[in-house]
């Protein structure tokens, strides 16, 4: 028989590539939003599988509706990629970002408990719970220190999952992951703003884009290959938390500067500074080590910057043509 999956917080980048991922392999996915009855699902449609993946919906704020969907679908393995997925916007409801993530995750953990089942759990980590670690690449024995109420209710998550880990044997673990981008990204991220706004100023759709700190240095990879982490993570003997990113890091003005390159532009002439887009308490450096992951997952050598924003352009490209 084929494995069975939950996805919570399916509609999302990551939550649709997973699905297509793990259909891929034979799994039976079931994926959840907040009220399926108002999603899109866009990313599901272009990716050509909305029909194949079952829906429901779940309020993972909520205990008893987690308890209802993890019951019913009586899955082999959860992932959890629910809950708000904006730094700045954690700064302006804080509270929303600590419920969806912190004591969602807390629901999840608790309802497996509960019940009593054997199933696998992966958690949606984040490089935000670092803080700025300088030009020193994080890995898994860094110590967390969050800037942000998303950082914080990240690292709540993180703690909450080894605690039930060891108190109860749960196989539960957190991919850390840094910033990973694919064409699918809403353009509320700054890096499909950036990408799709080039793109519509060489169409003359557009004159100029307003961005806010270029000095900012991250560590940016494909969420494809992210994705094939989260699932290398739950095939373990032993559950255990890891380090997913690239290794190298460049700054936001390095990503302007080659977005608007593959357009044949000069982003200089075309970019304005806004300081309303600075955050309250921005970290200026953000990479990670992904040696332990290669390692031990097997999971092969990530794409850096260079391939992520040359793919993101073409795709945009194409959209355009």
């Amino acid at each position: 028989m084929s494995k069975k999956a939950l996805i919570i917080g399916i509609t999302g980048q990551d939550g649709a590539y997973l699905a297509q991922y793990l259909l891929g392999k034979g799994y039976t996915v079931t994926g959840s939003s907040r009220d399926v009855m108002a999603s899109s699902f866009h990313n599901l449609n272009i990716l050509g599988i909305r029909e194949q993946v079952k829906l429901l919906s779940v309020s993972i704020n909520d205990f008893r509706s987690v308890f209802n969907a993890i019951q019913s679908c009586d899955p082999d393995e959860i992932y959890n990629l629910a809950g708000q997925t904006s730094v700045g916007l954690s700064f302006e409801q804080p509270v929303e970002a600590i419920e969806s993530i912190a004591i969602g995750t807390l629901n999840i953990l608790e309802v497996i408990r509960v019940l009593g089942k054997s199933v696998r759990f992966y958690n949606a980590g984040s490089s935000e719970c670092f803080g700025d670690t300088g030009t020193t690449p994080a890995n898994e024995a860094t110590p967390f220190a969050p800037r942000s109420p998303y950082a914080v209710a990240k690292s709540t998550a993180k703690w909450l999952i080894n605690s039930y880990r060891e108190s109860y044997a749960l196989y539960a673990c957190t991919g850390i992951l840094f910033n990973h981008e694919s064409p699918l990204r809403p353009e509320r991220f700054v890096t499909q703003k950036i990408i799709v706004g080039a793109s519509k100023i060489k169409a003359g759709l557009l004159q100029k884009i307003q961005l806010g700190n270029l000095e900012i240095c991250r560590d940016w990879g494909w969420a494809p290959e992210y994705i094939e982490a989260m699932w290398l993570m739950m095939q373990q003997d032993k559950p255990d938390d890891f380090v997913i990113a690239t290794g190298r890091m460049e700054s936001l003005t390095y990503f302007v500067a080659k977005a608007f390159e593959y357009f044949d532009l000069d982003w200089q002439q075309h970019v304005e500074i806004n300081p309303a887009f600075f955050r309250p308490n921005e970290i200026q450096y953000s990479v990670g080590n992904p040696e332990r992951a290669i390692e031990q997952l097997k999971w092969k050598k990530p794409t850096d910057i260079d391939g992520v924003i040359e793919r993101m352009c073409a795709a945009q490209a194409q959209k355009l043509a």
